[in-house]
């Protein structure tokens, strides 16, 4: 936790502050607690929409459960299942629902429902339906070839070959149940009727111009009530606004602060009525690179690029050691995780590869003749900001023209996603955690298409490794498994699609009486129903 606190600053802040709790009194029992995202999410419908951000995802995991989710060491147990078992040739799972389990609408939990959720899933071809679907001879085959619902409490979902279970169980982690009849387009809209969950906290209203989504706590939540009970989750993607609520007390928590500076967050410390919180973090933050893209399209500038970085000052000297060095994709922990090549702080071998690659500075005047790396990035993250302004120089440093092109987030994610990009930045939450997630990310059989949403935006193709990760997703021994995934990290790390950077720590900002923050290493919002404030 950071926690110095300057006698001269502190009268300052009080000072400042007293008008406005003057102003807007503080009532724990009448406002709503609220919370900041620091960006826009692009949906609430839970399990159609075509993108998956990280946003929508945190306001999911407020308001729906799923069958299974990760444990604190990302392996897969119960949620809604309280069990889940395989059967013994391998073509089928069978999962065995809670007791006592309502929506937020009144009706109880069903196998209806979650065969009903997974229909309506596959029709919708969104991003997360996609998961479900294998790539045969250019035709996206199902994985799922039937959901039998034999009574009120059991669901069977059967497969088509005993390996594809490796697909199945990770990718039930995102999609929420919801109750038959309630889907998108049948009685609901995702920006202001989304279906009801079971999650902690029930939706309540979406104001689109405010950017502020209102909900209330779920009395007959399966696990206890919230201990907050109005809970407002208000949009903030520029961070001097964020800056000023939180001073202001018109925040009480910013629990992704990711648009934060380091040197903000330490100021807010500042603030007697403030506290910052460090927890460690899984999620990566990486450089991108469209593979079909000059003149990141040859792997040679693209490692050229990763020598140049100095990750290692970027990390002590703008994230003011609030993120770990990363080598992988896969956080440390994860059963899978090889490092692979290691691009330390190398100008030289930097400058080597570029003239290896045919680009020399000719003239002398230090940059090298080569198309110009624009390099896309937020704009609303102040520490984006920060951090590729310092990439850039560092870029040019060894000779090769950069420029940052700083778009709305939700503008950036089209763009990138159509492929319109040559390098960008951003931070995976949650997925990167099982080795499947090389598949999402590597797979030529995940290229984006007009018709198709699909992780791989870097369109990365590399045979050999859609070789690896399709052996990798069939093998049932984890040993074996293991192996491949570590053959798959080398083999991709090497050509480099995609340059790990750090895991960041996972930085809460709070108001000092806010009790009970615990977040685990993905950043998921579970841990808001347990909050407390004095």
């Amino acid at each position: 936790m950071m926690r110095t606190k300057h006698l001269f600053t502190f009268v300052l802040l009080v000072f400042a502050t007293a008008i406005v709790f003057t102003a807007c009194p503080r009532d724990p029992n009448g406002r709503p607690f609220t919370m900041a995202l620091d960006g826009k999410f692009s949906t609430l419908d839970p399990i159609g929409s075509i993108t998956v951000d990280a946003n929508s995802e945190r306001l999911r995991t407020l308001m729906y459960n799923s069958l299974v989710k990760k444990d604190d060491k990302f392996e897969y147990v119960g949620d809604l299942a309280s069990e889940f078992t395989p059967s013994e040739d391998g073509l089928s799972y069978t999962f065995k629902l809670r007791d006592g389990v309502k929506f937020q609408n009144g009706n109880d939990l069903s196998s209806a429902d979650v065969k009903y959720t997974f229909d309506k899933l596959f029709e919708s071809e969104g991003g997360k339906a996609s998961a479900f679907f294998e790539r045969v001879d250019e035709k996206n085959v199902p994985i799922i070839t039937s959901i039998e619902t034999p009574d009120p409490k059991t669901v069977v979902i059967k497969i088509s070959r005993p390996e594809l279970k490796n697909q199945l169980i990770p990718n039930m982690v995102p999609i929420a149940i919801i109750p038959k009849g309630a889907a998108v387009g049948e009685g609901s809209d995702a920006a202001t009727n989304p279906p009801p969950g079971t999650g902690p906290y029930k939706f309540t209203s979406y104001d689109t111009a405010q950017n502020i989504v209102e909900l209330d706590a779920f009395e007959g939540y399966w696990e206890g009530p919230a201990n907050i009970k109005k809970l407002r989750v208000k949009i903030l993607a520029d961070s001097a606004a964020l800056q000023a609520e939180l001073l202001a007390g018109q925040v009480d928590m910013a629990p992704a602060a990711t648009n934060l500076a380091p040197d903000t967050l330490r100021s807010l410390d500042e603030s007697p009525r403030l506290k910052v919180l460090k927890f460690p973090g899984s999620n990566i933050q990486y450089l991108w690179f469209n593979t079909q893209a000059k003149p990141v399209d040859n792997k040679t500038v693209r490692q050229a690029i990763a020598y140049a970085v100095n990750r290692e000052k970027i990390v002590k000297d703008v994230l003011d050691d609030q993120a770990t060095m990363a080598y992988s994709i896969l956080p440390a922990g994860s059963w899978a995780y090889d490092p692979g090549t290691k691009y330390d702080f190398d100008p030289k071998k930097a400058k080597e590869l570029l003239d290896e690659a045919g680009y020399k500075d000719t003239n002398g005047d230090g940059v090298r003749e080569m198309d110009k790396v624009i390099f896309k990035i937020s704009s609303g993250s102040k520490a984006t900001v920060q951090y590729a302004t310092v990439i850039q120089s560092q870029l040019k440093e060894i000779g090769i023209p950069c420029e940052i092109e700083s778009l709305e987030f939700q503008t950036m994610l089209e763009q990138v996603t159509r492929g319109q990009f040559v390098m960008t930045t951003g931070r995976w939450v949650g997925g990167n955690q099982d080795p499947i997630f090389l598949k999402d990310l590597f797979a030529s059989s995940e290229i984006p298409t007009k018709d198709r949403a699909s992780r791989n935006r870097g369109r990365y193709k590399n045979e050999e490794v859609d070789e690896v990760l399709a052996k990798a997703l069939k093998e049932l021994d984890r040993e074996k498994a293991k192996t491949l995934y570590q053959e798959a990290q080398q083999k991709i790390s090497e050509d480099l699609p995609l340059f790990p950077m750090w895991y960041a720590a996972n930085m809460i900002v709070a108001a000092e009486n806010i009790e009970n923050i615990e977040i685990n290493a993905s950043g998921d919002w579970d841990f808001v129903r347990k909050l407390t404030r004095k």
